[in-house]
């Protein structure tokens, strides 16, 4: 970073009070702010409106009052990627959980000489933390072994209030590497499900062949839907998964239960991986377009009663 690049950021931090806020609760300076104040300034900032936790109406606004208000203890073990493979396996087949290499509570115990010469390190408490090699021989090992160290230390519970993670042991696992030889990378396939009903596919590519993230979004029966969320839709929409259907009814086996949920696969050489299950897509802080998608989410999903512990 350039001197006068950090200039303008300090600048910035100072006056500036959203963009102060935004960096410092990414850094978990915000963690005494009581949670829906919290989650009032930082929507507001983020969406250019005034959140609604009295009546909320589009998704956004009812992912943020499900993370005040709907704490059930086991959705500590769906966002823990290490505890959530037992459970994917108990509750649909250990043939669709991707294989475990290793765990470790500190990154200095990271075994890599016991490790393949491709696989992929994850932190197991948060989101976007992790360490793709795809030859070990070629791979800074200090400086997977310190990155992993920073990411471990990530209070991710304090930076959008996402309480399922708020509990999860910080540990880091290893799993297979793991591509699927028609596209050179892993398509991620999301599942948006309401009330364990599957409505919505995600499919995600580009990212694993180092090419900028493009995102379209399908109904059930796989027809194209006009809007996006995070990242711009395709050039020419990816075709339909050869696994669609198994995917689909696995999705609604693992939703069971759930207000809402996106559930995460992936499909390498015509075989169901399960990716991971999130409850708060971009943290209900990024905007639909256009935005009339977000009312139509929003209907679909039926807040319950406030449940568990921690309630603010």
């Amino acid at each position: 970073m350039s001197l006068i690049t950090k200039s303008k950021k300090i600048g910035r931090f100072l006056w500036d009070s959203d963009y102060r806020f935004l960096v410092s609760a990414g850094r978990g300076w915000k963690a005494n702010v009581p949670a829906p104040a919290f989650l009032k300034r930082m929507y507001r900032i983020c969406m250019g409106r005034e959140l609604d936790l009295e009546n909320p109406l589009t998704y956004t606004e009812k992912l943020q009052w499900l993370k005040l208000y709907d704490h059930r203890p086991e959705y500590t073990t769906l966002v823990d990627k290490y505890a959530v493979k037992q459970y994917v396996a108990e509750k649909i087949g250990a043939e669709y959980v991707i294989p475990l290499l290793g765990v470790w509570e500190r990154a200095e115990d990271i075994d890599f000489d016991a490790l393949p010469q491709q696989f992929v390190l994850k932190t197991t408490h948060d989101s976007g933390s992790y360490v793709v090699c795809k030859d070990k021989s070629q791979l800074d090992i200090p400086a997977a072994r310190k990155r992993m160290a920073k990411f471990l230390k990530r209070k991710y519970y304090g930076n959008n209030r996402e309480w399922p993670y708020k509990n999860v042991k910080p540990r880091i696992i290893a799993e297979r590497y793991m591509e699927d030889s028609r596209y050179g990378e892993l398509r991620d396939y999301k599942f948006f499900t309401f009330g364990g009903v599957p409505k919505v596919l995600y499919i995600a590519q580009g990212r694993g062949r180092g090419e900028p993230t493009v995102a379209d979004f399908f109904d059930m029966d796989f027809n194209h839907l006009p809007f996006t969320i995070d990242h711009e839709m395709a050039p020419v929409p990816p075709e339909k998964p050869e696994c669609f259907e198994e995917m689909k009814r696995l999705a609604a086996v693992l939703s069971e239960g759930t207000p809402q949920l996106r559930v995460d696969f992936y499909e390498v050489d015509g075989r169901v991986y399960f990716g991971e299950m999130t409850f708060f897509h971009c943290s209900g802080m990024e905007g639909f377009h256009p935005e009339e998608w977000d009312r139509i989410f929003g209907d679909w999903v039926q807040l319950p009663e406030p449940n568990g512990e921690d309630l603010p």
